[in-house]
């Protein structure tokens, strides 16, 4: 299932605030955040891409921005569709603009392709991260557990 309550946000009689990132919205009953990924329902705040990914691939930690982080080794890299950002040289807006096609994944089914394709690592990556913080929680506690680092 995609759709969870988030754990980043406050109650505001029927409004709730978003803390997941700097835009700090406050969201209207039925109505979604900037980022289009969270949204007000019942005076709870869910996020609608638990899980939901629009790539995933094995990548060099090398070309992430980190500097001496596990060097020589690879991550299993992925995202989620919509970005909280409108960056006009964004050379992944591909990926980061809704798509009609939504993959689900549960968190056990990425360890198990991260370690299928002998990754070190889990990255959340191709737009800002806080989108899926929620999953990605989820995630490298799961990925800890098999002696994957997380980014």
């Amino acid at each position: 299932m995609n759709i969870r309550e988030s754990k980043f946000y406050e109650k505001i009689n029927n409004k709730v605030k978003c803390n997941l990132c700097e835009h700090r919205c406050i969201i209207d009953e039925n109505n979604y955040g900037l980022c289009k990924t969270r949204k007000n329902i019942n005076g709870k705040l869910y996020t609608i891409v638990y899980g939901v990914l629009s790539a995933i691939e094995s990548r060099p930690i090398e070309i992430k921005p980190f500097f001496h982080y596990w060097p020589g080794s690879t991550a299993l890299t992925f995202s989620t569709w919509s970005c909280n950002f409108q960056c006009p040289w964004c050379q992944n807006w591909t990926l980061s603009r809704f798509l009609e096609i939504n993959t689900y994944y549960e968190p056990e089914e990425i360890i198990k392709i991260a370690l299928e394709n002998k990754d070190e690592g889990l990255c959340s990556s191709f737009q800002e991260p806080t989108l899926l913080t929620d999953w990605n929680i989820d995630l490298f506690k799961i990925g800890k557990k098999y002696g994957l680092y997380s980014c």
